[in-house]
């Protein structure tokens, strides 16, 4: 019998599991974000909460009378749970510069703050910066910040006391905005577990035991791999056993991992001989759901189909098969990429107290020191092959899809192909994609286009429904952020 939640009855079971799912999905909770009754529902179950996230999964809960932050462990860097604009878009880079320097120049201001004049104090630190600066003459550079703006109104930690934030990004000189500020939200929001001016690369955020402050030995050490095996089901769409590390492929295939995760999140694990799948089939904990609406998400759904017939082919029509890169590698890749607009290495050694660090050695330490693992290899097929197959999609279904992305193939595909591998669906790799074990459940997709009439001209929508699964259902990506 698994211990988690072992002190809530079997008729609250059912409410207790409701806010472990409410606070995964959303790690910062306050009076009105993501609604009013959010907070109450946390705090009703707080003590709960705190024993059994950080027994599971290493999450830490602090709770004060207006928020609960959940302070996640991390293991990887993923990029596939960005913050929003308003409207409904990723943020760029210029977004969350200004979202920090807004959050900084906040913690300066008294119990109220205008608009323009938050503006002001933010545009003096963005000059400092090259590449960025705030021009407020300049209607780009305004929306921007009222998007970095707007992220923190919704989470409660501005409150629009007067004006309009839109009307003044409009016109700055007709418009303004008056804000209240909340300090205990502001504080909530910016928790970091580290000294940032101490980092000399983004990979020292992933020491997630000596940043909740656990202790290293050896009984730890094996608590600790198994709280990793379960982060690593509920934070991903699928865990492969081909890209765990060895030391996990044990906790992964354990009947506890299983136990544990449905009796904490009321959800289902599911296994197949590739991996590992925790089934949100409604929805409640995914951050991102697949199949789903949109244009995106509808020619994805039909570009898989197609990716799993061609797997099926065999003989001389077979797809090529390629390895994948190692979690190992994905990591590094993607620690260069963000360590290559930190400052200068000399200034972030200075503050950081250290020797010149190597960072190619670093980077390498990140994986496995042990005996190099069994190459998996998977069918892979080419851009133009992809390139040709959602042109396919678009002539037939196109009618269906978005102007803009219908009339610009080559950024549809790219957006197609991003959601295909934040689904783990598909691995992006130079010159195309390999094709990975979940993409087999979706071949025997159907689609029609629909017409319906309106008090406009005709409109159509393609329905796209799923009819075969490796994984069943729809599977959960991580609900945290």
């Amino acid at each position: 019998m698994s211990r988690v939640a072992e002190t809530v009855s079997p008729l609250e079971l059912a409410d207790y599991q409701k806010a472990v799912r409410l606070v995964l999905r959303h790690p910062l909770v306050t009076p009105g974000y993501p609604d009013r009754a959010a907070l109450a529902t946390v705090r009703r179950w707080a003590g709960q909460l705190r024993t059994d996230l950080m027994e599971v999964l290493g999450y830490r809960l602090v709770t004060t009378a207006d928020t609960a932050r959940l302070q996640r462990a991390q293991d990887g860097l993923d990029a596939t749970r960005p913050a929003l604009t308003r409207a409904g878009r990723p943020f760029d880079r210029r977004r969350y510069a200004y979202l920090v320097l807004t959050l900084a120049a906040l913690g300066r201001h008294g119990a109220q703050v205008v608009l323009g004049e938050l503006a002001v104090a933010v545009a003096a630190d963005a000059v400092r910066i090259d590449g960025l600066g705030l021009d407020t003459a300049r209607k780009p550079d305004r929306d921007a910040f009222v998007d970095a703006v707007t992220w923190l109104t919704e989470r409660g930690a501005l409150t629009l006391a007067d004006g309009s934030a839109t009307a003044w990004a409009g016109d700055p000189e007709r418009a303004e905005a008056l804000y209240d500020i909340d300090r205990e939200i502001l504080a909530a929001i910016h928790h970091p577990t580290r000294v940032l001016q101490h980092l000399t690369s983004v990979t020292a955020l992933l020491d997630s035991a000596g940043a909740l402050g656990m202790s290293a030995g050896r009984a730890a050490q094996r608590r600790d791999q198994a709280r990793r095996a379960r982060r690593l089901v509920l934070e991903n769409p699928v865990a492969y056993y081909a890209d765990a590390e060895d030391e996990l492929l044990g906790q992964l295939r354990a009947p506890a991992l299983a136990e544990d995760l449905e009796r904490l999140t009321g959800l289902t694990v599911e296994r197949r001989a590739e991996g590992v799948a925790l089934i949100d089939t409604s929805g409640r904990l995914s951050d991102l759901r697949f199949p789903g609406g949109g244009t995106v998400a509808q020619a994805a759904l039909l570009l898989a189909a197609r990716i799993s017939a061609a797997v099926q082919r065999t003989g001389r029509h077979a797809l090529e098969l390629l390895p994948a890169p190692t979690a190992a590698e994905r990591l590094a890749a993607r620690a260069r990429r963000i360590d290559a607009a930190l400052p200068s290495r000399g200034l972030l050694t200075e503050l950081a107290g250290l020797a010149e660090p190597d960072r190619e050695v670093a980077y390498e330490a990140v994986g496995d020191a042990g005996q190099e693992p069994e190459e998996t290899r998977y069918p892979f097929v080419t851009d133009s092959w992809l390139r040709g197959r959602l042109k396919e999609i678009t002539g037939e279904y196109g009618a269906g899809f978005a102007a803009d992305l219908r009339g610009d193939p080559d950024r549809l595909l790219d957006q197609v192909l991003d959601l295909l591998n934040a689904m783990s669906l598909i691995a992006r790799v130079d010159g195309g994609a390999l094709a990975l074990p979940l993409v087999a459940r979706y071949r025997g997709v159907t689609a029609r286009v629909k017409t319906r009439t309106t008090a406009g001209p005709l409109s159509q929508t393609a329905q796209l429904p799923s009819q075969t699964a490796l994984f069943a259902d729809d599977t959960a990506k991580d609900p945290t952020q």
